[in-house]
């Protein structure tokens, strides 16, 4: 007779997730992850495979989180100015708070894991898109209700968006940042008027 799991999978997997946003991949091994997790080492490899496999799915469950949030805070309806800008400005304020996150997990993921690993590199990628279409289709619905001028290219101005929030996230692990960032945000809202 098979035993049943003495555990939540889905709290583990955010508990593991959690651990890898604040470490990164490479510092987090098998044995901080049974001591974090508080489940033996063939739990793990049963439930959620290998450590990249685990990785993956905490990164896929972080992802489906966070572009459902972008997305409906952008698709709003009425003026989609304000909500880009309300965007921005959360990023900035997360990032500058003293209980910040330490970077985004896609970011941390890109930059620690994206040039070698194709699979992360896949969803970072689909994650950047994503945001990227929320950003442009907003930005298209601000220029057709008069909030933009209609010289604004939607999606060029989205890649901009995209590249400073990912840029926030980056800063956002360094200390004393706060200023930087804030000032940063301040021309990226003048910027768009």
């Amino acid at each position: 007779m098979a035993r049943t799991k003495e555990f939540d999978p889905d709290v583990v997997l955010d508990r593991a997730l959690q651990l890898f946003w604040k470490r990164g991949y490479e510092a987090t091994s098998v044995a901080d992850l049974t001591e974090h997790l508080g489940i033996a080492r063939a739990c793990i490899y049963a439930t959620y495979g290998r450590k990249h496999e685990l990785f993956m799915k905490a990164l896929q469950r972080h992802v489906e989180v966070v572009d459902a949030l972008v997305t409906a805070e952008l698709a709003r309806p009425g003026p989609a100015l304000p909500a880009i800008r309300g965007l921005i400005d959360r990023f900035v304020t997360e990032s500058c708070s003293e209980n910040r996150f330490l970077g985004c997990l896609v970011t941390n993921a890109a930059v620690e894991l994206a040039a070698r690993d194709a699979e992360v590199a896949r969803l970072v990628e689909s994650s950047w898109a994503r945001t990227e279409t929320a950003l442009a289709s907003a930005l298209a619905r601000a220029r057709a209700q008069g909030e933009l001028t209609p010289d604004v290219d939607p999606r060029a101005m989205a890649r901009f968006l995209l590249v400073f929030l990912q840029g926030v996230w980056v800063l956002e692990r360094a200390p004393d940042t706060a200023t930087r960032l804030r000032d940063a945000g301040r021309m990226v809202a003048s910027i768009l008027g």
